[in-house]
């Protein structure tokens, strides 16, 4: 096969997944009319926001929930959100912005009926800082830890995972190791082999720094960075300095190993041992991966449950867009798809 055919089955392929990914929108919508637990979205209906401490031999790591009042009374879907690496939990998904209403991830699916977790990986946030850099490996130490805690106050095992950025590296491998806690894996932002992403590119310039200390600097300008890098227009233009005012109460500095792991040990993740059902979701702008190499990890994925969604007007950090909601359309879709039935059942 030369270079052009195989240039043009792959551009067939990228056309076909996203039918099919906005396909299983569509089929989740019909086929779920409330979330997964029978409730609707509700602005209206009060939330309960609980912390929690987890110990990972000696560090603590604080957990947080929010789920709604009537948790109690019903037995509601876990939804655990993984964050990046230059954001603590809280930030990443419960953001407050002023005079700006429906920022939250974890309020806008609590509503929906879910019960739903996040956490402060080591060196982010509540969590301790210790000398470690918080890679990838330290991560999903981290999320076992924390599901214990899930496990002990819902009674569940299994959670759906979501990860964004570094956190889809963290979900994704740890989906590797603990198969029997995920139910479904959602991966955002997600970068596979890291070949010819353009932000990577930029990133491995900083190589010897990331080499020699733990830590890096945060500042004002990086998160307005951070939102102006790939699509200006995909944010609103005072969202850096929100998320900025938010993360620079804990300190200027976040850990280098997920930058680390990105620029030196990728492939993280083994799409051929996930066997759970999966949702790709991928921003119109983002330069952390390229169609191709996400393309490449889907192919290798073995269920039949998979989704592939590019979501126009989105840059790299979707959750905290402009168009968020569309987002956030495709993983409910995905969350509340009816389960495959039996022929004659």
């Amino acid at each position: 096969m030369d270079d052009s055919t195989h240039d043009a089955q792959r551009r067939r392929l990228l056309v076909n997944v996203g039918m099919m990914g906005m396909g299983g929108v569509l089929a989740g919508l019909s086929g779920a009319s409330d979330a997964a637990s029978g409730s609707s979205s509700d602005a209206t209906d009060p939330l309960i926001a609980q912390e929690y401490w987890a110990d990972k031999n000696g560090v603590r790591l604080w957990v947080y929930r929010k789920s709604s009042q009537r948790a109690g009374t019903v037995r509601r879907p876990v939804l655990f959100l993984v964050h990046g690496s230059s954001y603590s939990g809280k930030t990443m998904f419960d953001l407050s912005v002023p005079g700006r209403t429906d920022y939250s991830f974890m309020e806008h699916f609590a509503r929906l009926g879910f019960d739903v977790w996040t956490m402060d990986h080591e060196g982010y946030g509540h969590s301790d800082r210790t000398a470690s850099n918080s890679d990838i490996a330290s991560g999903v130490d981290d999320l076992k830890v924390a599901m214990a805690i899930v496990s002990r106050e819902t009674g569940q095992s299994r959670a759906a995972y979501f990860g964004q950025s570094s956190g889809a590296l963290r979900a994704g491998q740890f989906a590797n190791r603990y198969p029997e806690h995920v139910s479904k894996l959602m991966l955002d932002a997600l970068v596979w082999t890291g070949k010819d992403a353009p932000t990577l590119i930029q990133r491995k310039k900083m190589l010897p720094a990331l080499q020699a200390s733990n830590v890096r600097k945060i500042d004002r300008a990086f998160y307005t960075s951070v939102f102006t890098r790939d699509d200006p227009k995909a944010a609103e233009p005072m969202l850096g300095e929100v998320v900025a005012d938010a993360e620079l109460r804990y300190g200027d500095t976040v850990p280098t190993g997920t930058y680390l792991d990105m620029v030196t040990k990728l492939p993280l993740v083994d799409p051929e041992k996930i066997r759970c059902p999966v949702l790709i979701t991928r921003a119109e702008h983002d330069g952390i991966a390229t169609d191709e190499d996400i393309l490449g990890f889907f192919e290798r994925l073995p269920t039949a449950d998979k989704q592939l969604v590019k979501i126009g007007g989105l840059a790299h950090t979707a959750p905290l867009g402009i168009n968020r909601h569309r987002f956030w359309h495709a993983l409910h879709a995905f969350l509340t798809m009816p389960e495959t039935r039996a022929a004659g059942a």
